[in-house]
């Protein structure tokens, strides 16, 4: 804020609850506005961006994602978009790790046991809380880990996941890139895994330990973690996902842990949220940890993702070049004579 309020060439006004934006303020308070500063919770559509009017220049939004706002409109009012990619890779890839041993380490079930006041009463049993173990050892000196996009987080998550032990990494790629061995060579050495190979989805469900979910949202990706895919893992196997809810099909996922289809799942992001209730299968399931939302919620990571979009709001309002601009003119037809 003190990026926003230090300076004397921009006026700003901001909503002053700890809240989602109340959508009468934010229309009356958006006339004239050159640019917005937005989170994910607010909607924003044509009636947003009708009351800004054609002052409006530049929107930012505090996310990596921006498949929630009208990016045609926004191409067809030339203004200009800006989102927080980079920033938050180390933020989500660690809890990208820490959701792989909650799930696979019975988290969730130990730690009810201890708040229901159970635990003077629970049997120590051989085998008590016991589950699949992420790291390699001598009983399985081999681990897979699985990657359901390869980008910058997916390889973050990979790094951390290198002193555990992993021996291949399988990945399924971006279908507009064409596959790169050479690469996944270098990758391969340059981070001490035997092995980083692109794969058929197919096989990241039979023969991963673990599979990290980390594609963008959109149609194409829309449940592609769906029945076959549960039915295809291993029963020792665990499902992160870390990228968008609807990518997975939450009620499909709710059946195969109760049916023990695989081990457990480790959830930052569920279809349908934040309306998530106590009552949601995927929250009733003993072996599924669910987050709400939290990837990024580091201090160093929030305080990263606000000055980059400050900055872009700032460049945008200035007619300046934005630090980190999502371009649009993809998305409207270049026609000439």
């Amino acid at each position: 804020m003190s990026l926003l309020y230090g300076r004397q060439d921009i006026s700003t006004v901001v909503w002053p609850e700890n809240s989602i934006c109340d959508r009468i303020w934010l229309l009356e308070n958006v006339k004239g506005a050159t640019g917005i500063l937005a989170m994910r919770t607010e909607t924003v559509d044509t009636e947003l961006l009708d009351a800004a009017g054609p002052s409006l220049k530049a929107f930012s939004t505090f996310s990596v994602g921006y498949e929630h706002l009208p990016l045609e409109e926004l191409a067809k009012r030339k203004i200009k978009l800006g989102y927080t990619p980079d920033v938050l890779t180390d933020g989500v890839a660690d809890i990208a790790i820490m959701l792989a041993l909650m799930a696979s380490r019975n988290v969730g079930e130990a730690t009810d046991v201890v708040r229901k006041g159970e635990w003077p009463r629970c049997p120590r049993s051989p085998f008590l809380f016991c589950g699949p173990q992420l790291s390699a050892s001598a009983m399985h000196p081999s681990r897979t880990a699985g990657f359901i996009g390869f980008g910058r987080i997916a390889q973050a998550t990979l790094k951390r996941l290198v002193p555990f032990g992993v021996t291949e990494c399988i990945y399924l790629g971006n279908p507009n890139t064409p596959p790169n061995p050479k690469a996944d060579a270098l990758l391969a050495r340059e981070l001490s895994v035997p092995s980083i190979r692109r794969v058929p989805l197919s096989e990241i469900a039979e023969k991963s330990d673990v599979v990290f979910v980390l594609a963008p949202g959109g149609p194409e990706t829309y449940h592609i973690v769906d029945e076959a895919f549960l039915r295809r893992m291993k029963p020792t196997a665990v499902l992160v996902n870390v990228a968008r809810g609807t990518l997975v099909d939450s009620d499909t996922l709710a059946k195969a842990l109760r049916e023990r289809w695989i081990w457990g799942a480790g959830l930052d992001v569920v279809e349908g949220e934040p309306v998530i209730n106590a009552d949601h299968p995927l929250v009733n399931e003993p072996r599924c940890i669910v987050l709400p939302h939290v990837g990024t919620a580091s201090t160093e990571t929030r305080q990263a993702m606000a000055v980059l979009a400050v900055e872009n709001v700032i460049a945008g309002v200035l007619g300046l070049p934005i630090p980190a601009e999502v371009y649009l003119h993809w998305i409207m037809p270049v026609v000439s004579a």
